[in-house]
Order: structure tokens, then C-alpha cells, then sequence
């Protein structure tokens, strides 16, 4: 299997088979993120990603989800996707859902009958980092796509059939803002409804332009007792059935939830981790180490 530079896939596709059709990020301009700082954007052409699919089918010929790599594959054109999706099908046909990182552009590029189309190939579960729903962050972040765009996107996506999860950080929107950062976001969840949501928690990792705003005064980092209370609020606001998949490593308190039936187990639980740590660690804003 052929990859380049750096790999990454949510924890959730751990098990999933990684075909890679792009190289680093379209997009490399977020405020917070370095994660394809040093890869040329570039498109794999579809030989090489059908000689891919040939070693996989003799690897893992009975394998049921393919996560298309790298940083936002999902911004190749409908046809091209088209393509790759019937590639894998020929060659994979117990594949049932074709998945990859996707941004608000990349829906936007498409029209409705593409991604209608997209979706009966098995194309879904798009996990989108959607990173916010308050506005003012959102612009800091630099996703290159607006509040309304979001909005407007994402129903999209419902329109047709296709199915997402909502990727997002605690912290987002910076010291003093975590409560409205969780209104903003359960706001827009409720509203678009999607499959998953999937907090991670806002670090200024080294080189990025958020690092140096911290550096230099212009952005103050939420402490962990403000992202643990955003955390509680999130929970409380979300009003609609979701998973709540927040495993990664880089949240304080890690765990998986069904909402709503698990949502005060879920809130009992940050409470109680509150409630164990001790007062410098909840005024203290801690070393994280990924995105």
C-alpha cells in the first residue's frame, strides 16, 4: 500500500483500511494545526490507487470500510470520486461505507445531485472538523469557511442521504468563552443533527500561528477547569440522539456516550473528575500534546 508523508485517521477507523487518493491537506491554513505543514498538496492518480486496491484486495478481501487519506480527500471533484468509490467496489465488494476527513469547502464544491449520487456509491460518515459554531472563533481558526456556510452545508449533506460526524474542540473559543462556546456548538448540533460528534480539546502545538498568538498575548488558552465545565454544558445542550465519541487521548476525561440515554452518566463522570483533581491542576491550562 502505497502512502506519503504523514497518515492520520480518527481512532475510530482504527480498524478500517486506509487507501490514500491525496497527498496533505488542501486547505494547511488552519490557525491551530501543523499536521501537513510539510507536505505539497498533491492528488494521487488513479493507477497508483488502483494498484492499492489490487494488494488489498489480496490483504483484506473481506473488509467493509475504506478511509480514503489524507487531510480532506474529500475535496477530489464528484467524477474522480465516482471513480475511486466503483474502483473499491470492484475490486472490494463487501465494502459497505467509504469514509474520510472532509471540510465545509469540500461539501460546498459539490452540487446536490453529486452528492447524492456520492452517497449511494457508500460514501458517508464523513468525519468533518467543523471545530466550532461560534462565530467569532471560527473566524480565529481560520477554516476558511463561515457559521453559515456550516449551517447551510451540513443540511445539505442531510438532504441527500449523506451521513457525518461533527468535529469539534473544547476551548475553541479561548479563556472566559467556554460556556458560550458549548451553547454555540450544541446549537449547531441540534440543528443539523449529526451521526457522531467528536470533541477534541484546542493546544497550541509548536510553529503554529495560535502558538505564537499565546506567545505574544493575543489569545489566552481556556484553563482546565473552563474546557471540563464546557464539557458539562455541551452534554446538558445537545437535545438530540448522537454518539458522543470523545476517546481521544488529548481530553482530560475520555469516554464514549450515547446521547441522550447516557447523557447525565456521561456528566456525573466529569464531575466526579472535577471533583479528584486538585485546585492548582483546575486553574492550570496543561501541556497537551496533539491535535
Amino acid at each position: 500500500m502505497n502512502y506519503t508523508g504523514p497518515v492520520y485517521r480518527p481512532p475510530y477507523e482504527a480498524n478500517t483500511l486506509l487507501l490514500q487518493v491525496t497527498v496533505g491537506c488542501a486547505h494547511n491554513q488552519c490557525t491551530f494545526c501543523t499536521m501537513y505543514r510539510d507536505v505539497n498538496f498533491s492528488v494521487d492518480k488513479i493507477d497508483q490507487v488502483e494498484r492499492d486496491l489490487k494488494e488489498a484486495k489480496q490483504l483484506y478481501p473481506n473488509v467493509k470500510r475504506v478511509f480514503l487519506v489524507n487531510g480532506d480527500a474529500f475535496v477530489l471533484s464528484a467524477r474522480r470520486l465516482k471513480v475511486i468509490a466503483e474502483k473499491i467496489h470492484d475490486y472490494l465488494p463487501q465494502v459497505e461505507v467509504i469514509t474520510m476527513y472532509a471540510s465545509i469547502n469540500n461539501i460546498m464544491g459539490k452540487t446536490d445531485e453529486e452528492l447524492a449520487e456520492l452517497a449511494k456509491l457508500g460514501i458517508g460518515d464523513l468525519w468533518i472538523g467543523v471545530e466550532t459554531g461560534h462565530a467569532e472563533a471560527l473566524k480565529y481558526l481560520n477554516k476558511g469557511a463561515t457559521l453559515e456556510d456550516a449551517e447551510i452545508q451540513l443540511e445539505r449533506l442531510n438532504k441527500v442521504g449523506m451521513t457525518f460526524f461533527y468535529g469539534f474542540m473544547f476551548g475553541a473559543a479561548g479563556k472566559g468563552k467556554g460556556i458560550e462556546n458549548a451553547q454555540a456548538n450544541a446549537r449547531l448540533i441540534n440543528k443539523v443533527k449529526p451521526v457522531g460528534i467528536v470533541p477534541t480539546t484546542l493546544s497550541p502545538n509548536d510553529g503554529t500561528i495560535l502558538a505564537k498568538d499565546i506567545a505574544d498575548g493575543k489569545f489566552e488558552l481556556a484553563t482546565e477547569r473552563e474546557v471540563l465545565e464546557e464539557q458539562i454544558k455541551t452534554l446538558e445542550l445537545v437535545d438530540v440522539p448522537t454518539y458522543y465519541m470523545g476517546i481521544h487521548i488529548i481530553n482530560t476525561v475520555s469516554f464514549d456516550a450515547k446521547l441522550p440515554g447516557d447523557k447525565q452518566g456521561a456528566i456525573d463522570r466529569i464531575k466526579n473528575a472535577i471533583s479528584d483533581m486538585e485546585e492548582a491542576l483546575l486553574e492550570s491550562v496543561p501541556e497537551r500534546h496533539s491535535i
